[in-house]
């Protein structure tokens, strides 16, 4: 028994080492693990000091040096420089209300689907195209390069989004995470750091975990980026690259202003950053922006998915890289995938070069606004954030109330939302809110009924 173990030893985690047989530092590093699955430890939860923890175990000061290595590369604990060390805020937020049984009557509120969309549009357009004699040649093995005309449709529809680039550049992915995983693979390696908001896309988060590379939450103000002590922080943190969503950011909806997308690029070239920025919610903004892309177009890589305003199924991601990153990312598409579906990305291809595909966005686009326009009706008690094309939107909750709690008992009722926590980075604080996909619901009926039941828990919770 260590000499130091006496019953009130002023310690935050008293881990028991029954078994002391080499190596220890494994052993510490599974029983820290398991008390934070077991709940005994806490997210935000403050370990002690090393040594501290070393005197009360009667071990090398090396050995519980590399617990916490461990801990820290998978995700589990993080350091503040001044403040200790803590458990990681999302420590489980992947692992936040995972039910392995659907509710038939569950409203769906939680998981961002594509908005409304009249698929007999699309399934008209594809029989069409199942009717071309040389269909044949896209049930087969092609270049993962694609063609030089699916390369030139994308480049060309694209500058209707102020997004410039030449057919050269363009790569093809799975869906928007298969290209998010392919960049990660490709560019990053294990232990490279990546600075993005505080609370950001949970695939991101999965993606960079299994990959061993570290999320690390940039300072903000309010929601907003605090650019006056972003650079230090990148320096100070060795940080490799950036990710963004500039526009209508999930999860809190707001959209990066000209300035900041300037500053950002600035900041990539004077420091040799990557920057991955996501254009997944481009295609429905009133407002086009130019990407920061535009900015420094040699440090950014520009992820494009049409899964959220086109069709899920029709899973097909453009990604534009400078040459600098493109035959890295392309090796990493290719052993990923091999290729993408040739069938998939002749469809898309052939839908962005017809008339077919304004009609759609036009009609997701006035869906989206009769739906938000509903939300502010019925929540326009409560601080909510969104853009009248937004397909989801940051509910702050009133009181303080917890986000988890809320997620739980809002399920309970009959609603699926996600609370802040499921997107939390690092060790940053999660603020009281929840996101609501206001797309997601089959019809406006369901909205509503949805909208309303949530309307009915906020105040009951706030009594």
């Amino acid at each position: 028994m260590p000499i130091n173990s006496f019953e009130n030893y002023p310690m935050s985690w008293k881990p028991q080492l029954s078994d002391r047989t080499a190596p220890i530092y494994l052993k510490l590093a599974k029983q820290l693990e398991q008390d934070i699955k077991t709940g005994k430890l806490k997210p935000g939860d403050k370990l002690p000091p090393q040594r501290e923890l070393a005197d009360f175990l009667d071990l090398n000061l090396s050995t519980i040096t590399r617990t916490y290595k461990i801990c820290l590369e998978k995700g589990l604990i993080c350091a503040k420089v001044g403040q200790g060390t803590f458990i990681s805020s999302d420590v489980n937020s992947s692992d936040i209300l995972l039910y392995s049984h659907e509710q038939p009557s569950l409203i769906e509120m939680g998981t961002v689907h594509p908005p409304y969309n009249e698929n007999k549009k699309i399934i008209s357009f594809i029989k069409n195209i199942l009717t071309q004699p040389d269909i044949n040649r896209f049930l087969e093995y092609r270049s993962p390069a694609g063609t030089m005309f699916q390369r030139n449709i994308i480049t060309n529809w694209l500058q209707n989004f102020n997004i410039i680039s030449s057919s050269e550049q363009i790569l093809f992915a799975t869906g928007g995470q298969n290209a998010l995983c392919a960049i990660l693979l490709g560019v990053f390696s294990k232990g490279d750091r990546i600075g993005t908001d505080p609370l950001s896309f949970t695939g991101l988060k999965s993606i960079a975990k299994m990959l061993g590379i570290k999320l690390m939450p940039l300072p903000t103000k309010n929601y907003r980026l605090d650019f006056e002590n972003i650079e230090s922080f990148c320096q100070t943190e060795k940080i490799k690259g950036l990710y963004f969503i500039p526009e209508q950011h999930n999860p809190t909806t707001l959209s990066l202003s000209d300035n900041d997308r300037k500053f950002i690029a600035n900041l990539a070239k004077k420091l040799n950053l990557v920057i991955l920025e996501d254009g997944i919610n481009k295609v429905f903004r009133e407002e086009q922006q130019l990407p920061i892309l535009s900015y420094a177009p040699e440090n950014t890589i520009y992820i494009f998915s049409t899964s959220k305003f086109l069709s899920a199924g029709l899973r097909i991601a453009y990604i534009i890289s400078s040459r600098k990153y493109k035959s890295l990312i392309e090796n990493a598409l290719y052993n990923m995938n091999l290729m993408v579906s040739p069938f998939s990305l002749e469809i898309v291809s052939k839908i962005l070069s017809s008339d077919l595909i304004e009609n759609i966005i036009k009609e997701k686009k006035l869906e989206l606004i009769k739906r938000n326009k509903m939300v502010n009706q019925i929540l326009e008690n409560y601080t909510i954030y969104g853009e009248e094309t937004c397909s989801f939107r940051w509910l702050l909750l009133p009181n303080e109330i917890n986000g988890i709690a809320f997620e739980k008992i809002a399920r309970v009722n009959g609603v699926q939302v996600f609370s802040a926590e499921r997107f939390i980075i690092g060790n940053a604080i999660p603020p009281s809110a929840i996101r609501l996909c206001i797309s997601a619901p089959k019809n406006i009926k369901d909205l509503s009924i949805g909208l309303h039941k949530i309307k009915k828990l906020l105040s009951y919770q706030c009594e």
